[in-house]
């Protein structure tokens, strides 16, 4: 068995799906600002975010920073469960990314479910935020 062979068998499946601000949904134009992974085999559930407030401030000049990050907070307190979450943060992971991954029509929205291989969630979080939202 080659390294390439032991790395695919130990590599587990999951999704993650981009969160993007949406500042006015009317132009359809947004920037990508975080990324939440979701790993069944592993129990992980984790999200990250990162605001470039300049790119921001170029997208729409008006937006609201601190309530952007308020938002990309609470997406946080979801996935691990916290208790600011309320109710949404005492569910199981599975539904608590169904929650995080819905669609709504606020200024922080979910992209589509992407999936892939890993074999380090976290690892691969922080990956995904560094190719995507960076």
């Amino acid at each position: 068995m080659t390294g390439l062979e032991r790395d695919v068998r130990a590599a587990v499946p999951y999704q993650y799906v981009v969160l993007r601000c949406v500042p006015r949904v009317d132009r359809e134009e947004f920037l990508n600002v975080g990324v939440a992974v979701y790993c069944q085999a592993t129990d992980y559930l984790d999200a990250a975010g990162h605001l470039d407030r300049d790119r921001l401030r170029a997208l729409d000049p008006a937006l609201d920073l601190d309530r952007l990050a308020v938002a990309l907070d609470a997406v946080r307190a979801v996935c691990r469960g916290e208790a600011a979450a309320g109710a949404a943060g005492r569910t199981d992971l599975g539904t608590r990314f169904g929650f995080v991954k819905a669609p709504r029509s606020t200024i922080l929205q979910p992209g589509p479910v992407h999936g892939g291989l890993t074999t380090d969630p976290g690892r691969q979080l922080e990956h995904l935020l560094d190719r995507l939202v960076r």
